[in-house]
């Protein structure tokens, strides 16, 4: 089985940089269902393509016990394995573009988020759906779908076609989207994992899916095909997809794409936190708690900033915080950013002198979990005891919830939140907070600022003030 992908961008050759594989070698790689195979069968300046070739080897699967079933049945020998583009195909991508999928080229920084021209082609695609189901999943990605059916004998048309579909898609997408896309979709497609499938998957999915998979039309269909049909694992990423796109599960399947996403398809979860890097980044701050770190959302785009020297991420959940420390792969971490990391169980609402001493305190969608009755507590916690320079809060903007047509009237966003505050009432804490703890506060929109409901999420930015006149002088 393979897939190829070709970049007719100026330059076409800066795929190999991206992909972290030259265009001159050939390169091979172990995976546990055989041997993968990269190399380049055109590499110009105007177009390059990189083919992966997965070399299955379905005796070694059978008698390896991997693929489960009978191995004396007769299935285990004769099938489509070593042929279709399936869920092992799925993870030969994974496995051998990882570093591109997740967007990361040191030698090319420039290129990561650039969309490119490109052209992908699978040849043999299983499609429980048919061409119809390939492009309900691609073309919302802004893909252009050409999937041909392949007869089952091309000497006995009266058969009919097979169940499988020669491939092209074309768009200009960012190639970590593009490789993500085909992680996700190529199993979803099959209907089928050549895996056991467990609580991991979840995460697998919610990372891959980031910045595209809450605003899919078919997403339900991806996720429960994803995981195969698995109740609890399913909910579990309903659940988080809703929480990431600041919408209930039951809002999120009603919910049309400018709800979650601005016009430019940049997801509001994505937004929220470049705007917290961006008013991090202005204030110099070095030094920073993100308290109420919950799973390490925000974590990871801190310590993959080198602009900032000490991180702490502080949760009053453990479970939270193990979360957190899987997704962010503390135990692969290269050292030099493994240092600038600390993980801490704390209480939001408790004095604790180990927050006390840092640049800045990010609270970045967590008031509106607490009871209002202990947000008093919250700000000695911070703005008394612990005392940054500056200190960044987000938090829903209860008027923009009209906007969204799958909430109903009077419904919060999220199950778990135990108030939801309009702007005028956001800006009145913050000015409270101000006068009692010697701060000053600007408030910032994060995305689409409508013009009668504001923005989804409202941003206030504190700053204390001896820091202020100490920053001037």
């Amino acid at each position: 089985m393979y897939v190829t992908i070709t970049s007719t961008a100026e330059s076409a050759t800066d795929l190999g940089y991206l992909l972290h594989k030259h265009p001159d070698r050939a390169q091979q790689f172990t995976v546990s269902t055989g041997v993968v195979h990269v190399f380049y069968p055109e590499a110009t300046p105007e177009r390059c393509t990189v083919a992966l070739v997965l070399e299955v080897d379905p005796i070694g699967l059978v008698r390896g016990r991997r693929h489960g079933g009978d191995a004396f049945a007769l299935s285990q020998y004769v099938n489509d394995r070593p042929y279709a583009a399936s869920s092992m195909l799925a993870v030969a991508l994974g496995k051998v573009f990882r570093t591109a999928m997740a967007g990361k080229c040191a030698a090319r920084p420039d290129l990561v988020d650039l969309p490119l021209p490109l052209e992908i082609h699978v040849p043999a695609l299983p499609s429980v759906g048919g061409a119809a189901m390939v492009a309900d999943l691609f073309e919302p990605l802004g893909w252009s779908v050409e999937a041909s059916p392949i007869p089952l004998d091309e000497t006995m048309p009266a058969w009919g076609d097979s169940r499988y579909l020669d491939l092209r898609l074309r768009g200009t997408v960012v190639l970590a989207q593009a490789l993500s896309h085909l992680y996700v979709l190529l199993p979803v497609l099959d209907d089928a994992k050549h895996y056991w499938v467990s609580s991991d998957e979840v995460d697998k999915l919610i990372r891959s899916g980031s910045g595209w998979l809450a605003g899919h039309p078919r997403r339900e269909l991806i996720t429960r095909r994803f995981l195969v049909n698995q109740r609890e694992l399913v909910s579990a990423a309903v659940a988080r997809l809703a929480e990431a796109d600041d919408l209930p599960p039951e809002a999120l399947d009603n919910a049309v794409d400018g709800d979650s996403r601005t016009d430019d398809t940049v997801p509001l979860v994505v937004l929220r936190r470049q705007a917290v890097l961006e008013a991090l980044h202005t204030v110099g701050a070095a030094r920073v708690v993100d308290l109420g770190c919950g799973e390490g959302a925000l974590l990871r785009d801190l310590i993959e900033d080198a602009r900032f020297s000490e991180i702490l991420g502080v949760d009053v959940s453990p479970r939270a915080l193990q979360v957190a420390e899987r997704r962010l792969n503390l135990d692969r971490m290269p050292d030099s950013q493994r240092a600038r990391l600390r993980l801490l169980q704390s209480s939001l609402t408790y004095r604790d002198q180990r927050l006390a001493g840092y640049d800045a305190i990010v609270l970045m969608e967590v008031i509106e979990h607490l009871d209002p009755a202990r947000l008093p507590a919250l700000e000695k916690t911070v703005f008394t005891h612990a005392r940054p320079g500056t200190v960044v809060v987000t938090t829903p903007n209860a008027e923009h919830n009209v906007r969204y047509e799958g909430l109903r009237a009077g419904t919060m966003r999220h199950r778990d939140h135990r108030f939801e505050w309009t702007r005028a009432e956001f800006a009145g804490w913050a000015e409270g907070v101000c006068a009692s703890s010697g701060y000053h506060v600007r408030f910032v929109p994060i995305g689409d600022d409508d013009p009668e409901v504001g923005p989804p999420t409202q941003m206030a930015v504190f700053s204390r003030n001896d820091e202020t006149e100490r920053q001037a002088s």
